[in-house]
């Protein structure tokens, strides 16, 4: 018990690591993985899973955006809308991140590696890399991208100003059921008022 406790401590350690590295590449995602993986820990668990489960989710969403390496530093920092080929670079990150991170062998069998590579699907099928549907996309892939989107929407980025957190909540209710699976949005309303003081925390000049 105690050797699995500190794999998942090494885990977690080696997650952060990476994800602060990914968000250091980009000056516009400052603390986005960091935003990610504790707002998809705290829907974990207003979903009834158990402190385990959302641990691990809480990794994967630390590491959801790892495959962004492989993307152009000037495709990420690019004022103004990206063109075809950028988007079709972009889009290519879930993929990357399940192939660096699948020869980890933990990462594999914890579902990690999965809940990496289908963040981007949506609950209506029409989302990247597999256009998975529903049920069929692992549930920690749909928590972390309710989780991206609200940290995306709550950041400035080259291409968009940032939202407020209020009409960041209405944009997620509005998508329930296309973009994000009604019962983590369910989850999300349940536990707004904890994301919005973790998220003020975070974004504080003395965080950390």
């Amino acid at each position: 018990m105690e050797s699995s406790k500190f794999v998942t401590a090494v885990l977690h350690q080696f997650a952060e690591s990476l994800g602060n590295a990914i968000d250091a590449k980009d000056p516009y995602t400052s603390s986005h993985s960091e935003e990610v993986a504790e707002v998809s820990h705290t829907l974990a668990l207003s979903m009834g899973m158990s402190p385990r489960e959302a641990d691990i989710i809480h990794v994967a969403g630390h590491l959801h955006d790892i495959g962004k390496i492989g993307v152009p530093d000037s495709v990420l920092i690019k004022k103004g809308p990206l063109n075809a080929g950028e988007w079709q670079a972009v889009r290519k990150h879930p993929l990357v991140g399940a192939d660096i991170l699948r020869p980890v062998a933990a990462l594999s069998s914890l579902g990690i590696v999965g809940m990496v590579l289908h963040h981007h699907e949506r609950f209506d099928g029409t989302g990247y890399p597999s256009r998975l549907k529903g049920a069929a996309i692992p549930i920690g892939a749909r928590i972390i991208a309710l989780a991206d989107s609200l940290s995306a929407m709550l950041q400035d980025r080259p291409y968009r100003a940032t939202k407020g957190f209020d009409a960041a909540c209405e944009e997620i209710v509005r998508c329930s059921g296309k973009q994000f699976d009604p019962s983590v949005v369910s989850a999300f309303e349940k536990s707004a008022g904890k994301i919005l003081s973790t998220m003020s925390l975070l974004s504080s000049p003395g965080k950390k």
